[in-house]
């Protein structure tokens, strides 16, 4: 019998795809083929956002990074079409890109035209609104700053020059600029050369690390990982029986804290590499024995690793308004995550003066945050409710009611006598795994957060906006592979105990493509992250003066009184 001959796909020009998109349709771009995801938005174990994100761009890199050879092959199902030459990318919708619907006088006529453009730069990827930083009509390239750190005197928009009726945005403008100009100057070109010499040298990296087995998982790590975890589990109950309280309640927490990694790994499919068996590995660790929702957390997660370190976009950042690690959350910007206004108010404008102190106090009740999300998770279905996943959410709700019986019921109130008792053990056993928080936090808080335009390559991105921690091999335990953002950004499924390995090949990769590699100790990386916060207070008080002299002023156009 004839084998069954391979389904051929048309060719779509970019102007069909930018009216497939304006149409409504989640189209995006993988290995030259063009995928319509709108029958699996609501089915993606991962959620909808991350999809999202990807509408309008070649997401070869991405969905690689982050999906099995399996996964891969399934959505093959979505193709609708494939694309000739070089795929010059779209800004998502979601982003705020504007696309013009497919009428039929143009759909001939300007075929031709844009399968050219499909192949050339193009100055205006998507006909969204008119960038600040790429679009100026004014060089968008600045000098960089004196060293003492005022803007440059011949700069168009300073902090005297504010005009009445923008409230002090000039001058975000002018830091925005100025960030952007350093990150342009630091890293490797945005031409298409460049960023595809890059990307081809990163896949061949991918492939060099299959080669050498770091994928496959090393199964007697995690033995040692779980006799850890037995043993401090172990001895918050033995205590407990004893009567030794806070002893408990700090072998507890450190149980909770090491469990974070695995549950992790999991979430990741880094351990045995199956959807459906890891995603339940996950689930027993995060939702029964931690209260942590792993589909939230997946949700979550996956939307980081894609727009990583946006404040518009990345959720791992927004924490308005007690946090801010840009001045762009100043101009209370929406949060495509949780779509809801990120006010700058008063209460902001408190918190984000004194946020170098309040910082590490924060994250000492960061878990209590997390139970939070967790259940608005949960109970507002927000994860697939239908598809291969359907019935991890109610998995995961009968994980968290064993939690909070065996913690709340069995322990605070059936195992200790008094209100106070319960009172201080609850704290303890919430606050000692704090260390994991500042861990998430180093890793992104101090780099860039800049909007560098659709061009930027995966790779460059994930560089760009993730810092690596020194430390020894034998305090790996303590991190829990956290300590390699760097490498686990760039290659999520890489099971965390061949991280260490992984970690030199990547460094190769950096030096041959001129991309700088972030690498601190744990004390200079807080360092670095408690002087970004104190920047941003810096610049908050800045703001606030600008935004004072045009209200008290009596010359409101150039700020001073007569």
């Amino acid at each position: 019998m004839a084998e069954k001959a391979e389904k051929t796909y048309p060719v779509l020009s970019r102007r069909q795809i930018e009216g497939l998109i304006a149409d409504g349709r989640s189209v995006f771009i993988l290995d030259q083929y063009v995928f319509k995801a709108d029958p699996w938005l609501k089915y993606h174990p991962g959620g909808d956002k991350a999809i999202l994100h990807m509408v309008g761009r070649d997401a070869t890199d991405e969905v690689t990074a982050l999906h099995s050879s399996e996964a891969r092959q399934q959505m093959n199902r979505y193709r609708i079409g494939r694309i000739e030459g070089r795929w010059v990318n779209f800004i998502p919708p979601i982003q705020g890109g504007k696309f013009r619907p497919l009428s039929d006088e143009d759909a001939g006529d300007d075929a031709e035209e844009c399968d050219q453009t499909s192949t050339e730069i193009s100055s205006n990827p998507s006909s969204r609104d008119v960038s600040p930083v790429f679009d100026n009509p004014e060089p968008a390239i600045r000098k960089r700053r004196p060293a003492d750190g005022l803007p440059n005197s011949s700069s168009t928009s300073s902090v005297s020059s504010i005009e009445a009726d923008d409230d002090g945005m000039s001058y975000l403008d002018t830091v925005t600029k100025e960030k952007t100009t350093l990150d342009l100057e630091k890293y490797p070109s945005l031409d298409f050369a460049t960023q595809d010499a890059i990307v081809a040298k990163y896949r061949d990296l991918d492939q060099r690390i299959k080669a050498e087995g770091l994928y496959k998982c090393n199964y007697g790590a995690y033995a040692i990982e779980a006799t850890r975890y037995s043993i401090l589990f172990g001895l918050a109950f033995l205590f407990l029986r004893w009567g030794w309280y806070v002893s408990s309640a700090v072998c507890l927490g450190a149980f909770w804290h090491q469990l974070v990694f695995t549950a992790h790994d999991a979430g990741h499919m880094g351990i045995t590499h199956g959807f459906h068996t890891d995603t339940v590995i996950g689930i027993i660790i995060a939702d029964f024995l931690g209260g942590l929702s792993l589909g939230w957390w997946k949700r979550n997660h996956n939307v980081h690793h894609i727009v990583t370190n946006a404040p518009e976009h990345d959720p791992d950042i927004e924490h308005m308004p007690f946090m801010a690690v840009s001045h762009r959350f100043f101009q209370s910007m929406r949060s495509t995550y949780y779509d809801h206004v990120m006010e700058y108010d008063a209460f902001a404008k408190v918190m984000l003066r004194i946020q170098p102190y309040t910082y590490y106090i924060l994250l000492l009740f960061g878990r209590l945050n997390l139970y939070r999300l967790s259940w608005d998770y949960l109970i507002m279905g927000r994860g697939p409710r239908n598809g291969p996943a359907w019935w991890h959410r109610w998995l995961e709700i009968t994980g968290q009611i064993f939690f909070w019986t065996w913690y709340f019921y069995g322990v605070l109130y059936l195992s200790i006598p008094n209100n106070r008792d319960r009172f201080i053990f609850f704290l303890i056993s919430h606050m000692v795994p704090m260390p994991v928080h500042a861990q998430i936090c180093l890793s992104h808080f101090a780099m860039s957060t800049s909007d560098m335009g659709p061009h930027e390559s995966f790779p460059q991105k994930m560089l760009r906006t993730t810092m690596d921690v020194d430390c020894p091999q034998w305090l790996d335990f303590f991190h829990g592979g956290l300590q390699f953002q760097v490498i686990h950004h760039l290659f999520p499924r890489i099971p965390r105990h061949n991280l260490r390995r992984t970690q030199k090949l990547v460094q190769e990769f950096c030096n041959e493509v001129g991309i700088p590699y972030a690498l601190y100790g744990f004390v200079d990386g807080n360092k670095r992250v408690v002087g970004t916060l104190a920047e941003v207070s810096r610049q908050a008080a800045i703001l606030a003066k600008c935004q004072k002299v045009i209200s008290e002023s009596d010359d409101p156009i150039h700020g001073h009184h007569h």
